[in-house]
């Protein structure tokens, strides 16, 4: 199948109260592993890409390698930058072959945010490709993106739903106590403001920051209306854990197919368990 935009999703994910997984490229092993995943789970996925993935990678050999996998897959797969910072990089992405981005104007004053995605909008839309907006700030790293735990503030519920309202992002993610990264204690999510948002707008709720998200905190949150749930880190820890493993027990292995092939068996199992938690497991 050919990339598709995120709203493929959106109808089936509203009906059926499930969410579809973004779960970032970081190189070819990262792809067929979630690309094996979605195949053997059945299930729609979203490859994420960062702008410090896209550094490293190069954009059209992402772009390539996600039609591949996407036409490989015979699931709906939706290519979608994560984190656009700006306007040009947005654009840039979109000419390359993305079928969906994101602009993240969290950083910019409410009225800088909702004016800066609306011109994101309406250039995406013209061209039938999905766009993610964000409201609030989520703390965490990930990538070149870091936030401290203090900076990082909530997404105020009227001005989320004012948000979609005038922007008509087809996914809003809200900042709602997760953050990137792997957490030291356990997140406290405020279902309250899921909830309220969800309820008063047409888009489906994003959850960033769901590596290490406690299983029934998921389970609630697609309950009250998320849709899309980002996952990188676990996948990620997943991978360095099997490469020192293998390494640890053969130290003198030369060969990166000897390491990476059992990393990139890590990072699938990964993901299908995630599948599966968020409910998008036979939905293809």
């Amino acid at each position: 199948m050919p990339l598709v935009p995120m709203t493929a999703f959106t109808e089936d994910v509203k009906k059926h109260k499930y969410a579809v997984g973004q779960f970032n490229l970081n190189n070819l092993e990262f792809t067929q592993a979630i690309t094996e995943a979605a195949m053997e789970e059945k299930s729609p996925v979203i490859f994420g890409v960062s702008e410090g993935a896209l550094k490293y990678m190069g954009i059209d050999y992402t772009v390539a390698i996600a039609k591949v996998a996407a036409e490989r897959a015979g699931v709906p797969v939706a290519l979608h930058l994560d984190h656009g910072s700006n306007f040009d990089m947005v654009m840039k992405c979109i000419r390359a072959g993305f079928s969906s981005v994101m602009f993240d104007g969290s950083h910019h004053s409410f009225e800088d945010n909702l004016r800066l995605t609306k011109q994101v909008v309406e250039a995406a839309h013209a061209v039938g490709v999905s766009v993610e907006g964000e409201l609030g700030t989520i703390g965490g790293v990930e990538d070149d993106l870091s936030v401290d735990e203090e900076d990082a503030t909530l997404a105020n519920p009227e001005e989320a739903i004012r948000f979609w309202e005038e922007t008509k992002v087809d996914y809003v993610a809200i900042a709602v106590g997760t953050a990137h990264g792997m957490y030291k204690g356990v997140p406290k999510i405020r279902y309250d403001i899921i909830e309220k948002v969800a309820s008063n707008i047409g888009a489906p709720i994003v959850l960033h920051g769901g590596s290490g998200v406690p299983d029934e905190a998921i389970v609630k949150s697609i309950s009250l209306g998320v849709g899309k749930i980002n996952v990188n880190t676990e996948s990620q820890v997943a991978c360095t854990e099997t490469v020192r493993k293998v390494l640890a027990a053969k130290p003198n292995e030369i060969d990166p197919r000897k390491y990476l092939g059992p990393a990139r068996d890590a990072i699938k199992e990964v993901v299908k368990g995630k599948m599966r938690l968020f409910g998008s497991s036979n939905r293809a």
